[in-house]
């Protein structure tokens, strides 16, 4: 199965896809700079800064799809028109991605998500988060539309890729832990969620790493495959949701940690063979990702939102 192609990224996913929102898609500018001040006046991140979410935003972080963030925000405030806090629709770095690659391929423009950490957070520190990628007719720019430029010593709208870059993808977060040239233990949520980080986190977000890239956007507590036989999820929402695992019948909990630390290496190697433009390891990526069932999320998953919210959820129901 070959891999995803310039038209696949200039077409909407089911997730990218803003529904009856799209006329107002296509009248956006896609300059940059436009998108950075559209995606952070509709969307507020629910944790960075400590917002105060009203009892109406606290359940978005959970809106998977573009069509849902664009039907909350319109309920609260005209698309169009300024935005007062309480009219965001709360969500994360993952939303401000999607919402930007949402604008561009309405517009026809390549564009994908990229899993991976971000340096320029915390010192020290290497913070999970989500950025994008647009063809720009020759070459992927990679680009972070939650950021504003003033406040950084780096183009956030064409970021510096490779060794010692700001941002490093889960691939490269990876080889470098098993190489023992990076601390796992600095790489996470944050410093204070400690079992929200480490080398298994960083595991886990390779194959969320290798879903995006082959657009299916999902959440980032969305679980599924090798990471649903895990002791986190064994122990997660009270015990119940191994559970609800096992009832659901996903697959992918019987592997064990050793032969997910060979998965995890075999795609973050295709993964960084495929950004040095290897169109075979692209091929066998995409392969790997749609033949091998533990790889790909299904019409379920398992979901363990910091919401509160835990249980599986039913993707073909959006």
């Amino acid at each position: 199965m070959p891999a995803p192609t310039l038209f696949d990224y200039s077409d909407h996913s089911p997730y990218s896809n803003p529904g009856n929102h799209a006329g107002f898609f296509g009248e956006l500018s896609t300059d940059p700079e436009d998108l950075h001040r559209f995606v952070c006046s509709a969307v507020v991140h629910y944790r960075a800064g400590g917002p105060q979410l009203t009892a109406a935003q606290k359940p978005d972080p959970d809106r998977r799809w573009v069509m849902s963030i664009l039907d909350a925000a319109e309920a609260r405030a005209p698309l169009d028109g300024p935005r007062a806090p309480a009219q965001q629709v709360a969500g994360c770095c993952r939303d401000h991605t999607l919402l930007t690659l949402g604008v561009l391929r309405t517009h026809g423009i390549p564009a994908r998500s990229r899993i991976g950490f971000a340096k320029y957070f915390t010192p020290g520190w290497h913070a999970d988060h989500v950025v994008g990628e647009r063809w720009d007719g020759e070459r992927w720019v990679r680009f972070d539309s939650e950021l504003d430029n003033q406040d950084f010593d780096f183009d956030v709208h064409d970021m510096p890729t490779g060794p010692g870059a700001p941002y490093i993808t889960a691939a490269e977060a990876w080889l470098a832990i098993r190489a023992g040239a990076a601390d796992p233990a600095t790489f996470g949520v944050g410093p204070d969620l400690p079992h929200l980080s480490g080398k298994d986190f960083v595991r886990y977000y390779v194959l969320y790493e290798v879903a995006h890239r082959h657009r299916d956007e999902l959440l980032l507590w969305d679980l599924w495959g090798p990471e649903l036989g895990t002791r986190y999820v064994r122990e997660a929402a009270g015990g119940q949701a191994a559970t609800w695992v096992q009832e659901a019948g996903l697959p992918g909990t019987d592997v064990s940690d050793a032969e997910f630390d060979a998965v995890a290496d075999e795609l973050a190697h295709l993964l960084v063979a495929a950004d040095g433009g290897d169109g075979e390891a692209a091929d066998q990526l995409a392969e790997l990702y749609r033949e091998d069932t533990r790889l790909h999320p299904g019409e379920q998953v398992l979901t363990l939102s910091p919401t509160g919210h835990a249980g599986i959820t039913d993707l073909s129901a959006h």
